[in-house]
């Protein structure tokens, strides 16, 4: 026991160190579970050895994967995702995963089925649960690129965490599979809609666990845990992945409780997961990372790296111009979409653990993997600075107007030079008023936001302008007087 809580103790220790490192990155552009997972990495017995497996560690584990994907689920919006937005969503997905099948193939990493399966999945997935409070945060609800992420980041994860269920069991055939998911599915939906009715009808313990909400007893919270808990071990017996229970029970909690409710108690469960049980989960996970094993294939890390990139990111550009709801997005929030959509490292760290115990994926190549993950998220935020000035300098246009006439070459270099250095201007100074009001602003969300920030400027300039008037109309006045 006293060396379990050493143990956890330097977890929750660097825990606070990584996110203090994850602040001081201006913009915080890097989410704090890469730091989390790197600090995993190094404590564990494969780096320094100061963590090591014990049964209570691997518990909180346990219910910080469960709570992380509850909150995602409750976050899903079933009737959002039926929508054109969602259908296109889970069409991207598809595409996404038939790229990662192929690629799988080509590289022959001589794994088995499941194996192979697991590897692809883990290309194609979005960690989208970690991007709600990240939008939420940096006030990317109401956006064209929050509305892509709601949908082709949900299909991102939920999609991924089907196949999964489907694939990574030993000890059953894929049709059987099936079977105990639809099952599965069933008894949730009836949970849901049995709840519905218990609410409805305003039964006494309805009343108890919304009167006693908000008291010290805590009702409505231990009665979610205990949904959590429940169907972690419904899912336990019967085989299936612990992120689908995790899910389902996100799905009952958000039929069964009214919204207001639901917001106030989601809260809760964020705060308790954000503070504990979460970064436990991350940190514990990345402790099986073998660091040597990542450093003797650097080619297989950086091919990892690319694939998660082009199997993700560009299907997802390319279909945001595509599809119409899409299509006239303007380029900068499509590449802003699209990286946010690549963001998959969450739900690569559950998933390789997840083929690791089942015995698909060698530990090696699942630190490689959750390694590329890593390192994926720490290249997003340079293409998408690439991308913010590239876009501001408009290359294209430039080349063409020298292609039509050469003579004005210099010319036109100097005006779009000048165009450049006047985005960044309004790009350090946007940063800087938001960070005054304590939002705080990466490449990604300039890009995001490119809309909102030209209508906040404009209608600035329309306040400053009628200022003027103003001031000009009462000087008028003062002087006939």
């Amino acid at each position: 026991m006293t060396t379990e809580l050493a143990m956890l103790a330097t977890m929750l220790a660097v825990v606070v160190l990584s996110s203090f490192a994850a602040s001081l990155i201006p913009g915080r552009p890097i989410p704090e579970v890469v730091f989390f997972v790197a600090a995993g990495a190094t404590l564990g017995p494969h780096c320094l050895g100061v963590v090591h497996a014990s049964q209570g560690l691997a518990l909180m584990s346990r219910l910080g994967m469960g709570i992380l994907f509850l909150i995602a689920g409750y976050d899903l919006d079933l009737r959002e995702l039926a929508g054109r937005a969602g259908r296109h969503g889970a069409v991207c997905w598809a595409i996404c995963m038939a790229l990662a099948a192929a690629a799988t193939a080509l590289l022959d990493l001589e794994l088995s089925m499941a194996g192979s399966a697991a590897f692809a999945i883990a290309l194609t997935t979005t960690a989208y649960g970690t991007l709600v409070p990240i939008m939420r945060d940096r006030e990317l609800g109401g956006t064209a690129v929050g509305g892509v992420i709601e949908s082709y980041g949900a299909m991102g994860e939920l999609l991924p965490v089907v196949a999964m269920s489907i694939m990574l069991s030993p000890t059953r055939s894929m049709a059987a599979n099936i079977a105990v998911l639809v099952g599965f599915v069933v008894v949730c939906v009836m949970v849901a809609r049995g709840g519905e009715r218990v609410r409805n009808l305003g039964g006494r313990l309805v009343r108890f666990l919304s009167d006693n909400a908000e008291t010290s007893s805590q009702a409505l919270l231990r009665a979610t845990l205990l949904l959590l808990v429940a169907l972690l071990a419904l899912a336990a017996a019967l085989d299936l992945d612990a992120v689908l229970a995790a899910f389902a029970a996100g799905f009952i909690l958000r039929r069964v409780l009214p919204p207001e409710q639901g917001k106030g108690l989601l809260a809760k469960v964020e705060a308790m997961g954000n503070g504990l049980f979460i970064p436990v989960f991350f940190v514990y996970s990345a402790m099986d990372i073998d660091v040597a094993a990542v450093g003797a294939n650097p080619a297989l890390l950086a091919t990892f790296v690319a694939l998660l990139l082009l199997v993700r990111a560009l299907p997802v550009g390319l279909c945001l111009r595509a599809f119409p709801e899409t299509r006239d997005m303007p380029a900068g929030e499509k590449v802003s979409a699209a990286l946010y959509c690549t963001m998959a490292l969450p739900l690569i760290v559950a998933l390789t653990e997840a083929a690791v115990g089942a015995g698909a994926m060698p530990s090696a190549m699942a630190s490689v993997l959750v390694c590329a993950g890593a390192l994926s998220v720490l290249v997003i935020p340079v293409l998408t600075n690439i991308s913010r000035v590239a876009i501001s300098a408009s290359p294209v246009e430039a080349a063409q107007r020298i292609a039509a006439s050469p003579e004005t070459a210099r010319q036109i270099v100097h005006e779009h030079h000048e165009r450049l250095r006047e985005a960044e201007r309004a790009f350090h100074a946007e940063r800087a008023e938001l960070r005054r009001e304590g939002v705080r602003l990466s490449a990604a969300d300039y890009l995001a936001r490119a809309e909102e920030l030209r209508e906040r400027h404009a209608r600035e300039l329309r306040r400053i302008h009628e200022q003027n008037k103003h001031e000009i109309d009462e000087l008028r006045e003062s002087r006939r007087k």
